[in-house]
């Protein structure tokens, strides 16, 4: 068993490598352990993923050895599976897992896991992992005694009679759904909704013959950015693998999940909206200005949840494209929930262009990644938060410290972030100022103390 399969927000790994029959039975097993002290009662969902179908196999023998009731779901998004938590027609669901890979190659697969309506992630995760561990030798049986259920058509009529009103919507949209998984129910809800539209890669296909389903990287939008000239389409659409994360395109732009928030929030009254730490200032100063209650939180989907219940926000977001809903909806991010909230948003007279180009100008960064080890990426974070608490004199002045989540540096024109990722062996810095000349002295001089950070631990170590 490969321990570092075991995440901060999930479990995943490359099928055959890391995911196998053995390591998927225990996971399975163990799991189910878990979900049988709250009844017991699980959903099982896959995505488009080749080897998805076998690991449900090994995952379903698991968790009837704990002596669960599985129902199978079929090959549905992440949103679905969630979906099933709180919508299931027979009986009351005590967890859902979703067997996806999300955005990573195809050569990857793993879970997304929720028990009693929560995210399953962080220390949870990592004490299953240590009991796995413990248990390795442990054989169980091949049993796929499971239930199989088409929840589809109860996700598609409540997202149809939820956005009755955009029936006919008089634009023409392009979706791009990157041979994922979305493509099962989305198409579904535009028909039933009687909304023109062009789909592209709609079928789900786990080779992703067209381009990789991640949204948040250009060269993925590209057939998208094309089909939308070609039709002069004002609205276009991308999701990745399993649908948690929705890209939005104008002709002019593509629009961030900060920026997302910022519209979403001008249709609510007095909301309270979680942000990610890498959301830009704009976001939090445009928020305060209409009412809103903003709130800066770490990333991660997982976290995000968690806190959204804790505050009773409405809304939350990650710059990455993750979006929230508690606010007429379940508090979980669903991109093609999102899709019909955009929707109603133009319906309801909202220019996305013009409301977009009237905020402050400020120059950003996309996330920036910075190569390091999984051992020494939080060991940078701590030397850099105590480093920060008496600069070098050549250091921009610093006018805040926000370490909810790594540390952000409010500067006097800007900001700077970096942060260990949770997930891989890299820092993750983002960067945003008023002008370029500062965005560039920010970047140079973080730069500058992660390398001389890297260095002295270097020094420490050859001194062992």
């Amino acid at each position: 068993m490969n321990p570092s399969i075991f995440r901060e927000y999930d479990i995943r790994g490359v099928v055959d490598r890391d995911l196998n029959e053995k390591s998927v039975k225990l996971i399975g097993y163990f799991l189910g352990k878990k979900i049988k002290e709250k009844g017991g009662v699980v959903s099982v969902g896959y995505d488009a993923r080749l080897h998805s179908p076998l690991l449900r196999d090994y995952l379903v023998s698991g968790l009837n050895f704990a002596g669960c009731k599985v129902y199978d779901i079929g090959l549905v998004p992440t949103p679905v599976s969630y979906f099933s938590n709180y919508r299931f027609p027979y009986e009351k669901i005590d967890g859902s897992i979703m067997i996806t890979g999300s955005h990573n190659p195809k050569e990857y697969n793993g879970f997304k896991i929720t028990i009693d309506k929560k995210p399953f992630f962080g220390e949870d995760i990592y004490r299953l992992r240590d009991e796995i561990l413990k248990n390795e030798n442990l054989e169980i049986p091949t049993n796929l005694e499971r239930e199989e259920v088409d929840i589809k058509p109860l996700y598609i009529e409540y997202l149809v009679n939820d956005f009755k009103e955009l029936k006919g919507f008089d634009k023409e949209i392009i979706v791009d759904c990157g041979n994922g998984a979305v493509g099962v129910v989305l198409e579904d809800i535009l028909k039933e909704l009687d909304i023109k539209y062009t789909p592209l890669f709609c079928n789900p296909d786990g080779n992703f013959p067209n381009h990789h389903p991640d949204p948040s990287i250009e060269e993925n939008l590209k057939d998208l950015k094309e089909k939308m000239k070609e039709k002069s389409a004002p609205l276009g659409f991308a999701y990745d693998g399993d649908g948690d994360r929705i890209a939005t395109l104008t002709p002019k732009r593509s629009i961030k999940g900060d920026e997302l928030a910022i519209l979403f929030a001008k249709e609510m009254e007095n909301p309270v909206v979680i942000g990610e730490v890498k959301c830009s200032k704009i976001m939090y100063d445009e928020l305060e200005k209409m009412g809103a209650t903003p709130i800066m939180y770490k990333t991660g989907h997982s976290n995000i949840k968690v806190k959204m219940k804790e505050v009773n926000a409405s809304l939350a977001c990650e710059v990455s494209g993750h979006i929230f809903f508690m606010d007429r909806y379940f508090g979980y991010d669903d991109a093609i929930y999102a899709t019909f909230r955009v929707l109603e948003l133009v319906k309801n007279g909202i220019d996305l262009d013009k409301e977009l180009d009237a905020l402050p100008k400020l120059f950003s960064t996309d996330e920036l990644k910075v190569k390091t080890t999984d051992e020494e990426k939080f060991l940078i974070i701590e030397n850099i938060t105590e480093i920060l608490k008496n600069p070098p004199k050549t250091f921009p002045k610093i006018v805040e410290i926000i370490d909810v989540d790594g540390v952000r540096i409010n500067f006097e024109n800007g900001w700077a972030l970096v942060r260990a990722s949770n997930t891989t062996p890299i820092l993750v810095t983002r960067f945003e100022a008023k002008t370029k000349e500062d965005l560039e002295k920010y970047q140079r001089e973080i730069n500058r103390l992660i390398e001389d950070v890297k260095e002295l631990l270097r020094e420490k170590e050859d001194a062992k």
